[in-house]
């Protein structure tokens, strides 16, 4: 879609302060579709047409509206909309009642989840059962069994946000992979070249974290499937979404022009491989239906070659006179040996 950069779109900063959002505000609400962009020039930067500007602007309840609708919220001010402890809000949150939006670490590296006030505040209208008096038994079993559908539920939100941002199949094919580990990712995909076409397109992280290897390692756990149901569930998904990929054109080879995809800068985006993550609680979620006929593809699997190693005496930059002096050392060694295995024999 050919668009005049100059005088129909603004930047997303721009477009930031026309709707009164913080930067953080506005990422969210793009992400949930309510500020709608398009790409624009080389590299597939994103910009926002002016006419979305002038209709979001023009809703009477703007820009209160707007704000309220991407306001995010902590455990401390969820459950003052609940009017419930906090501790109850918690529980709800870990039995999968309520999904998080987005994450982040404080300073003591502990995961933080915030959550849509308007969901909050939905939920408060839909399932008032919940908030007052015992909790049902299954939930209560659930918690017993120290399960926790957060992170779950984090993830299948965000993905669902990435395949709703791109018609683009192998991008949608990079977001799915983007929730498997490399092993399994290595397991459905045998060609490395797609592999490495799948890391190019593979969205950024979430932003605003350190850049602590502590912190990105909680972050890659939390962005990656642990359950073995859920990590089925994205392998069959991948399987599905690359034949879909690979009918509409191939992943590029060495040599080949590429073409120009919106690519995140090289620093931001962690390496393709990484340590796998740990186990986190078992999350809560509706049972994911079987897919009947569905194979997953033969797949090569991944050969690690050992490094080679170098005799002792071959190691460049030892001196000369410690190479013969181990040499002379082992021959004698050798004659001792063979001196006593002489006097052995009658």
């Amino acid at each position: 879609m050919a668009v005049d950069e100059g005088a129909r779109t603004v930047t997303p900063g721009q477009a930031a302060e026309e709707l009164e959002l913080r930067r953080g505000e506005f990422r969210l609400a793009t992400q949930l579709g309510l500020v709608r962009t398009v790409p624009v020039g080389e590299g597939e930067r994103r910009r926002v047409e002016r006419t979305e500007i002038d209709r979001l602007r023009a809703a009477p309840d703007f820009p209160e509206g707007l704000r309220e609708r991407v306001r995010a919220v902590g455990t401390r001010e969820a459950a003052a909309l609940l009017s419930v402890p906090q501790d109850r809000f918690t529980r709800l949150a870990r039995t999968g009642h309520l999904s998080p939006v987005r994450f982040y670490l404080n300073r003591y590296r502990a995961v933080v989840w915030m959550y849509l006030a308007a969901e909050v505040s939905e939920f408060a209208l839909t399932h008032p059962a919940l908030l007052a008096g015992r909790l049902p038994q299954d939930v209560r079993e659930r918690l017993d069994a120290h399960e926790d559908a957060r992170p779950r539920n984090w993830r299948m939100r965000r993905l669902g946000l990435l395949l709703r941002a791109t018609d683009d199949p192998w991008v949608r094919a990079a977001a799915i992979a983007s929730m498997l580990d490399p092993v399994h990712l290595a397991e459905v995909v045998g060609d490395p070249y797609e592999r490495a076409h799948l890391d190019r397109l593979r969205p950024l992280p979430q932003p605003a974290h350190a850049v602590s290897p502590a912190a990105r390692e909680v972050t890659d756990r939390l962005a990656r499937a642990d359950e073995p149901d859920e990590v089925l569930w994205h392998r069959m998904s991948l399987a599905l979404a690359l034949e879909e990929a690979r009918a509409d054109r191939p992943a590029p080879r060495p040599g080949e022009p590429r073409a120009r995809v919106p690519l995140p800068p090289a620093r931001s985006r962690p390496p393709l491989i990484a340590p796998l993550p740990s186990t986190l609680g078992a999350p809560d979620a509706p049972d994911t239906p079987g897919v009947p006929g569905v194979r997953l593809p033969a797949v090569r699997p991944l050969v690690v070659r050992p490094a080679a190693v170098v005799p002792p005496r071959d190691v460049p930059g030892r001196p000369r006179l410690l190479d013969r002096l181990l040499r002379r050392k082992a021959a004698g060694a050798a004659r001792v040996r063979g001196g006593r295995r002489r006097a052995a024999w009658p």
